[in-house]
C-alpha cells in the first residue's frame, strides 16, 4: 500500500465522519439550541447579578417558574396540534380571581374551589375548542377575541369582589401550602409542574391520543384521511390548555393572596416566547414538555434578571420581542434546512480499497460461460422479487415476494401456487427449523417464524445495543439471511444498521462496515450481536463440523468463516478473500461443498471509487441518487467452492437472459433452484452427477 493510501486509511479511521449525520438524526438534537441558549443566559446573568445562585433567590425563582411553566405547557399542547392560544394570560387571571373569590368570599371548601377554578379554565378552553376545532375558525383571531372577552369578565369580577377579597382571610393551612409549601425538597408548585410535564410527555410519546395530537399538528388533512378525529383532538387540546392556565392562576392566588387589574397582562407573549424558544414549532407537529420547560426557565431567568438589574418594563418587553423574533427565525430556518443538512452529511463514505479483481477469462476459475442458459423458468411473471428460495421434504418451493408474502409453488410441476403466509415487510433469507417451521429474515421487521400450521410468530426484532454508539443499533433494520446451528441457535446477518430496506444500495457508497451478525437463542429467548463492523454481511451457511459458519460480505467481495464453538471459538478466518463479484447467499451442496450467489460483478470504476471516499462524498452531495455510481448488479453468477476456498465450478448467464441478478440458490434432488431479488421468476437447473435424493433438510437434520 502506498504512503498516500496509508495516510488516507488512518485519516478515515481516526475521524468518524458519520457521527455528525447520526447526531442530526436524533430527536433530542432539537433541544441542542434551546439548551445552549439556556446555558448562555445562566452564564451571563449569573455573572452579572450578585447572589444569583443563592438559596432564597432560587426558591423565589422556582415558585414563579412552576406557575409560569404551566402556562407554557398549556400553550405547547395547543401548538403541537397546530393551533395557537392567545387567551392563556386572561385565563390565568380568571383562575386567580375565581379561586380567591370562592375561597375568601364564598367560603367554599378547598377541594370544591380547586375543582370549580379548573372547570372555569376548561370552559374557556372548551369555547376555544368548539370555535377553532369544530367551527374551524382561525385560531389566532378566535383566541384574540377570547382574550378580550375573558379579560372583560375578570375586570367585572374585580370590580365586584376585589374589596371583599382584600379584606377577607382564608383560614386554611392547606390552601397556603399550595403556594408556599415544599414537597420532596422543592416548592409544591414546582413538584406539581414536573408531575404534569411528565404526564404530558408520556401522553405525547407513548399513547394513541398523543400520536393523534402530533399527527394533527403535522397535517390535519392527512390525519383526517387516516381516520383521526381531528376536530375532537383540536378541541381537547384547548380544554387542556384552559385547565392548566386556571391551575397556574390558582397557584398564583395561593402564593400572593391578591388580585389586581394587571394580573396576567402580557403573559401570552411571554409564554409564547418561552414555548418557541424551547423548540416547539409554531407550525405544529413538533414539540414536547421538555422543550416547554427549557423555554420557560430561560425566559423566567431573563425576565427576573432584567428586573433585578433595574431595567425598565419597556426595555423588558423589547427584549422579549427580540427573543421571540429570533426564536421564530431559528425555528423556521432549522425546520426548513435540517433535512437538507442531514442529506449532505449523513452518507459518509470511507476508504475501502479492494484487491485487484480476479480475471474472468482464460484459465481463471471464474472464466465466463453459458452454463445457466438452459435454466427452466418457474412462475414467470407470477412472483415479484424472490430473494431466497427453499424447498421442503415434499418438494414444494417457498419464496418471498415484494408485497410481504411467502408464496408456495406446489410440486411436482409448480404450475399451481398459493400464499403460504403473509408476513409484511420484505421476506429475505429463509431456513427450516428442526420441527419443520419456516424461519424468515424480514427486512425492516427482524426474525420471524412460520409454523407448519401457517401461524406467523415474531422471534426477535432487536438485539443488545452497543455501548459506544450514537445511532440506536438495538432495532433490527435489515436482517437478510440466516442459518440454524445444530443446537437450535439461529445465526442471522443484518446488512446495515444505518439504512432501511429501500435504501440498501446507499450502503455500498459508504462501504463503512455497518453490518453485523446476530445470534438468537430460542432456548433462552435472547438475542445478542456476535460480530460487528462487517461490510454488508449477506449470506450465512453452517459448515459440516457443527462449530462454525460461512458468511459473505457483499461490498468487501469476500467470504469468511466464524467459529462459534470448539477450540477456535470466536475466531474469524478468510475463506475466499477476493471475488470477482459481490457475494450474496451461501448454501450447502450435495457433495459436501457450498454454493455461492454473486449478485453482481465488480467494475473498474467502482473499484477505483472505493479508494476515493472524497469523490463518493461529493457525488452523494451534488448528484441525484438515481445518478450515483453503484455496483453492477445486473450480471448473475453461481459459484461452487469447498471449505478451503477452492473454486470448483462457476456458472454464468451471459447477457442476463434468464437471471440478470442472482441472490440465492438451493440444491434439491439433483436440481439447482435460483432466486433473485429483482427477478420475476424462479430458475431450475439440472445438475449433472448430483445426488438425486439429497435435500437440504436431510443434510441439516438427518431426516429420511
Amino acid at each position: 500500500m502506498s504512503v498516500s493510501d496509508t495516510l488516507m486509511r488512518w485519516r478515515y479511521r481516526a475521524v468518524p465522519d458519520h457521527l455528525l449525520g447520526e447526531i442530526l438524526t436524533k430527536r433530542w438534537i432539537d433541544n441542542a439550541i434551546p439548551v445552549l441558549i439556556l446555558m448562555a443566559v445562566v452564564t451571563v446573568f449569573g455573572s452579572a447579578i450578585p447572589d444569583f445562585f443563592g438559596a432564597s433567590s432560587l426558591a423565589n425563582l422556582l415558585r414563579q417558574w412552576g406557575e409560569f411553566s404551566l402556562l407554557v405547557l398549556a400553550l405547547m399542547i395547543v401548538m403541537v396540534a397546530g393551533g395557537i392560544d392567545l387567551s392563556v394570560g386572561s385565563t390565568f387571571a380568571l383562575g386567580n380571581i375565581v379561586a380567591l373569590t370562592l375561597m375568601s368570599v364564598a367560603e367554599w371548601t378547598m377541594p370544591a374551589a380547586i375543582a370549580a377554578t379548573i372547570a372555569c379554565g376548561a370552559a374557556v378552553g372548551l369555547v376555544n375548542g368548539i370555535l377553532v376545532g369544530y367551527l374551524r375558525l382561525r385560531a389566532f383571531l378566535t383566541t384574540l377575541v377570547t382574550l378580550i372577552i375573558v379579560r372583560a369578565i375578570v375586570d367585572m369580577l374585580l370590580l365586584k369582589y376585589s374589596v371583599a377579597i382584600a379584606g377577607g382571610f382564608i383560614d386554611s393551612d392547606a390552601w397556603y401550602y399550595l403556594g408556599e409549601g415544599f414537597l420532596l425538597g422543592m416548592p409544591f408548585s414546582v413538584f406539581m409542574t414536573l408531575v404534569i410535564a411528565a404526564i404530558l410527555h408520556l401522553v405525547l410519546s407513548r399513547t394513541r391520543a398523543g400520536w393523534h395530537i402530533l399527527a394533527t399538528g403535522g397535517s390535519r388533512r392527512s390525519s383526517h384521511n387516516v381516520g383521526i378525529p381531528v376536530r375532537r383532538v383540536v378541541c381537547i387540546t384547548y380544554v387542556v390548555s384552559g385547565a392548566l392556565c386556571a391551575l397556574a392562576g390558582l397557584l398564583f392566588a395561593s402564593r400572593l393572596g391578591g388580585a389586581g387589574a394587571d394580573t396576567g397582562i402580557g403573559l401570552e407573549i411571554t409564554a409564547l416566547t418561552a414555548a418557541v424558544l424551547g423548540g416547539n414549532s409554531l407550525g405544529g407537529g413538533r414539540g414536547s414538555a421538555v422543550k416547554a420547560l427549557i423555554g420557560a426557565i430561560t425566559v423566567m431567568i431573563m425576565v427576573n434578571s432584567m428586573v433585578r438589574l433595574g431595567v425598565s418594563s419597556g426595555a423588558n418587553s423589547l427584549l422579549l420581542g427580540l427573543v421571540l423574533l429570533a426564536a421564530v427565525a431559528i425555528d423556521v430556518r432549522w425546520l426548513k434546512n435540517r433535512h437538507k443538512l442531514l442529506s449532505n452529511v449523513y452518507v459518509s463514505p470511507t476508504f475501502a480499497p479492494l484487491p485487484p479483481a480476479p480475471a474472468t477469462e482464460g484459465d481463471s476459475p471464474y472464466a465466463l460461460n453459458d452454463k445457466l442458459r438452459p435454466v427452466e423458468l418457474i412462475g414467470l411473471g407470477a412472483i415479484d422479487g424472490p430473494e431466497d428460495v427453499i424447498l421442503d421434504d415434499d418438494d414444494h418451493i417457498y419464496a418471498g415476494n415484494r408485497t410481504g408474502d411467502i408464496v408456495r409453488f406446489l410440486a411436482p410441476d409448480y404450475k399451481e401456487q398459493e400464499i403460504y403466509a403473509h408476513i409484511g415487510g420484505r421476506p429475505l433469507g429463509m431456513a427450516f427449523a428442526p420441527d419443520g417451521a419456516l424461519l424468515v429474515c424480514v427486512g425492516g421487521m427482524g426474525l420471524y417464524r412460520v409454523t407448519k400450521d401457517r401461524e406467523v410468530e415474531k422471534l426477535t426484532d432487536e438485539t443488545n445495543r452497543s455501548l459506544f454508539t450514537i445511532i440506536d443499533d438495538s432495532r433490527l433494520r435489515l436482517a437478510d439471511d440466516l442459518d440454524v446451528a445444530p443446537d437450535g441457535r439461529i445465526y442471522f446477518s443484518e446488512a446495515t444498521v444505518r439504512y432501511d430496506m429501500h435504501e440498501w444500495p446507499v450502503d455500498s457508497l459508504e462501504a463503512r462496515g455497518n453490518g453485523r451478525i446476530i445470534c438468537y437463542d430460542p432456548n433462552t429467548n435472547t438475542t445478542q450481536t456476535i460480530l460487528k463492523n462487517l461490510v454488508f454481511p449477506n449470506g450465512i451457511c453452517m459448515t459440516h463440523d457443527g462449530q462454525s459458519f460461512l458468511f459473505a460480505e457483499t461490498w468487501a467481495c469476500r467470504v469468511s468463516r466464524y467459529y462459534f464453538a470448539g477450540p477456535k471459538k470466536g475466531k474469524v478466518e478468510p475463506v475466499i478473500p477476493n471475488l470477482p463479484g459481490y457475494p450474496d447467499n451461501i448454501n450447502r451442496a450435495s457433495d459436501g461443498t457450498f454454493w455461492l450467489a454473486l449478485v453482481g460483478m465488480r467494475t473498474p470504476s467502482v473499484d477505483l471509487s472505493m479508494r476515493m471516499p472524497g469523490f463518493r462524498k461529493r457525488m452523494a452531495r451534488r448528484i441525484a441518487p438515481d445518478e450515483w455510481l453503484y455496483p453492477n448488479i445486473n450480471t448473475g453468477c453461481v459459484v461452487r467452492f469447498d471449505e478451503t476456498g477452492q473454486i470448483l465450478d462457476v456458472m454464468w448467464d451471459l447477457g442476463g437472459e434468464n437471471h440478470p441478478m442472482i441472490t440465492s440458490m438451493r440444491e434439491h434432488k439433483g436440481h439447482l433452484y435460483i432466486g433473485g431479488i429483482s427477478n420475476n421468476r424462479i430458475g431450475r437447473l439440472k445438475l449433472d452427477g448430483a445426488d438425486t435424493g439429497w435435500t437440504g433438510p436431510k443434510s441439516y437434520w438427518g431426516r429420511t
